[in-house]
């Protein structure tokens, strides 16, 4: 699996303010300055007479939250200068119909990697839309092949947020080798595959996977040297659940009510951030966190298959 970092790049700078005692991870950012290696790699490829990356989505239904990642990602694809490709369906197409496209996008030769937003309406098996897609083309890293690869750190496509939280801590010089790291969490797409990175040779961490049935969790927290949390929950991370110079990373995203916003609520990660920033060296803010290194990661690795780096 591919987890070196090229050395030529730079280490962004803590930004203090807002976490007691600790520093923002800034992911916004590290994602802009990534996005701008990106486009500059591929400036160079096409000025060379390579091919410029061409990234597909398709977006079913008007799930106003799916509407907002495909749009982040096409603007993404502007920033890096790939092509992209939106397309749109409503939320009554059949199955049948959606796999004729799948189908037809993975025999595209244009086409390098492209992605099915989820969720799906539920007339639609998620499972058997993503095990239709070529996993040479599956830059989501959702395909059971990629998965299976990563588990056993063969190159492959890796799943964006994991890998985008593993660009952080090195972005950021956070030390894992010998260290402790808690995962709150067991999700397919966060808690299973980022257990499998931090344990990966060269990365070097002891990893241990806790979820809403774990009898030791606080004390488990308390061990930790890197809590990466992903459990689906509220200000689930309290401050009494960490010991000093903790480094915390918060996958959450819930929308929940705030009057004092326009839009009547606000992002609350899973990490009850006031309590814990006082404690932790390094903390990810919800938002400006792990959010905008997902988006980044696609396009990371949509220039991986641009150049067959995994699969000829």
């Amino acid at each position: 699996m591919n987890t070196n970092n090229d050395s030529s790049r730079q280490p962004l700078p803590s930004l203090t303010g807002g976490a007691g005692s600790g520093s923002l991870i800034d992911g916004k950012a590290t994602a802009a300055a990534i996005k701008a290696e990106i486009a500059e790699e591929v400036k160079k490829i096409v000025e060379m007479g390579g091919k410029r990356p061409h990234l597909a989505a398709i977006l079913v239904g008007h799930d106003g939250g799916s509407e907002t990642y495909v749009k982040n990602k096409v603007l993404a694809c502007e920033a890096c200068g790939f092509q992209s490709t939106l397309l749109r369906f409503e939320d009554d197409i059949t199955e049948a119909e959606l796999l004729a496209t799948v189908d037809r996008l993975n025999r595209d030769a244009d086409i390098d990697g492209f992605i099915v937003q989820l969720p799906l309406p539920k007339h639609i098996d998620e499972q058997k839309v993503i095990e239709a897609i070529d996993y040479r083309k599956d830059v989501d890293g959702f395909h059971p092949i990629n998965v299976g690869r990563v588990a056993i750190g063969l190159p492959a496509f890796i799943s964006a947020t994991p890998k985008g939280i593993l660009e952080l801590l090195r972005r950021y010089n956070v030390e894992t080798k010998g260290k402790k790291c808690v995962i709150l969490g067991r999700s397919n797409i966060v808690g299973k595959p980022m257990s499998q990175l931090m344990m990966q040779k060269g990365v070097d961490a002891t990893v241990t996977v806790c979820h809403s049935r774990s009898t030791t969790l606080r004390e488990e927290c308390l061990q930790a040297d890197i809590i990466i949390a992903a459990i689906g929950q509220p200000a689930f991370l309290k401050g009494d659940m960490v010991k000093p110079g903790v480094v915390v990373i918060d996958v959450g995203t819930t929308r929940v009510p705030d009057a004092t916003r326009k839009t009547g609520y606000r992002l609350q990660g899973d990490v009850d951030f006031d309590a814990v920033a006082p404690k932790a060296s390094l903390i990810t803010p919800v938002p400006g966190g792990v959010g905008p290194m997902t988006i980044c990661m696609l396009m990371q690795n949509t220039l991986s298959a641009g150049k067959h780096e995994y699969y000829a």
